[in-house]
């Protein structure tokens, strides 16, 4: 069980930083088409807030049916 959960933690731990990059790229540059303007200095900040927000939970929840679907759902819980 503690594998289980420490191997979650590791893959999401690396998931996160590539993936809130892209979520905060792919959202800035989005808000720019739909405003039609460069962004604020603030506006970024809040994406980038927003991204990293976002982030956490979908590498947790990606990084759990990974390690379910590769380790199986651990027999001592």
């Amino acid at each position: 069980m503690l594998y289980f959960l420490v191997s979650i933690l590791v893959l999401a731990l690396l998931l996160f930083f590539p993936m809130s990059k892209l979520i905060w790229v792919l959202s800035v540059r989005r808000l720019q088409r739909k405003t039609g303007r460069e962004l604020t200095h603030e506006e970024i900040q809040g994406q980038m807030n927003r991204a990293r927000f976002v982030a956490v939970f979908v590498s947790l929840i990606f990084s759990l049916l990974f390690n379910i679907r590769l380790l199986g759902w651990p027999a001592d819980v």
